[in-house]
C-alpha cells in the first residue's frame, strides 16, 4: 500500500517544526524589539523580523533538520541559503506581510498575535519548498558512490 502517510517524513518534520518554533521566538523577539522598543513601523519590523528567523532557521535545517543531506562545501551552503531565501524567505516574508496587513493592519488585532497566526499559516509550504528545492538530493546508485548522498544525481 503507497499512502501518501507512507510517504511523510515524519522525523524530518518533526525536526522541521522544533526549528520553526524556536525561529518563531527569534521572529517574535525581533519584531518586539523592532516595533516596541526601537519604533520601526509594523510592516517594515515584520520583513526585518522575519528574515532574522530566516537566517536561523536555514542554519539549523542545514546542520540539525537536514544534516543527512550535508552542503559539500561553502560555495554549495551558499547556493542553498540563496535557494532557501527565495523560497522559505520570500514565501515568509510576502504572506506574513499580506496576513500582518489584514489581521493587524484592517482587523486591528495585536501584532504579536497576528505574527503567530501568519507563521503558523506558512509551515506546510515552507517544509515542502525546504524538502523538495533546497536540500534536496538522493543516494545515488552507481558503484562507485552507493549510499552516500550525492545532490541532485
Amino acid at each position: 500500500m503507497n499512502r501518501i502517510s507512507d510517504r511523510i517524513p515524519w522525523r524530518r518534520w518533526l525536526k522541521f517544526n522544533l526549528v520553526g518554533a524556536i525561529g518563531i521566538l527569534v521572529q517574535l523577539a525581533a519584531l518586539a524589539i523592532l516595533k516596541g522598543v526601537a519604533g520601526v513601523p509594523y510592516l517594515v519590523a515584520t520583513a526585518l523580523a522575519v528574515e532574522c528567523a530566516v537566517v536561523h532557521n536555514f542554519v539549523w535545517h542545514e546542520r540539525f533538520t537536514w544534516a543527512d543531506r550535508p552542503s559539500l562545501d561553502v560555495s554549495h551552503a551558499i547556493q542553498r541559503f540563496v535557494r532557501f531565501s527565495l523560497t522559505n524567505g520570500m514565501l515568509s516574508i510576502l504572506a506574513n506581510l499580506l496576513i500582518m496587513r489584514i489581521l493587524a493592519g484592517q482587523l486591528r488585532l495585536n501584532y504579536l498575535a497576528a505574527n503567530v497566526i501568519s507563521i503558523a499559516g506558512c509551515s506546510v509550504l515552507n517544509f515542502l519548498a525546504s524538502d523538495w528545492l533546497v536540500f534536496r538530493g538522493s543516494p545515488c546508485s552507481d558503484s562507485a558512490t552507493q549510499e552516500k548522498w550525492q545532490p541532485d544525481c
